[in-house]
């Protein structure tokens, strides 16, 4: 009977934590996208993970390698 002593405010502390963890996530935005990275693993390239810039100079890069190997003479 007198662990009851020790064990309820035990799980009072243990039951503030668990709160002050929750809170802590919601403040922190942990919950703001839930859906987006099971989403992204889907996709072979990372194309979403850059900017519209960075796009537009990958495709630029990968056009010009294209039109070199186009000059070049078959071996």
């Amino acid at each position: 009977m007198t662990i009851l002593y020790l064990l309820i405010p035990l799980s009072l502390i243990l039951l503030g934590l668990a709160v002050w963890a929750f809170f802590w996530a919601v403040k922190h935005d942990q919950f703001d996208d839930l859906e987006g990275p099971a989403h992204r693993v889907l996709f072979d390239d990372d194309e979403n993970d850059l900017t519209k810039e960075q796009r537009a100079e990958r495709k630029k890069a990968a056009g010009k390698k294209a039109d070199s190997h186009k000059s070049e003479p078959p071996p």
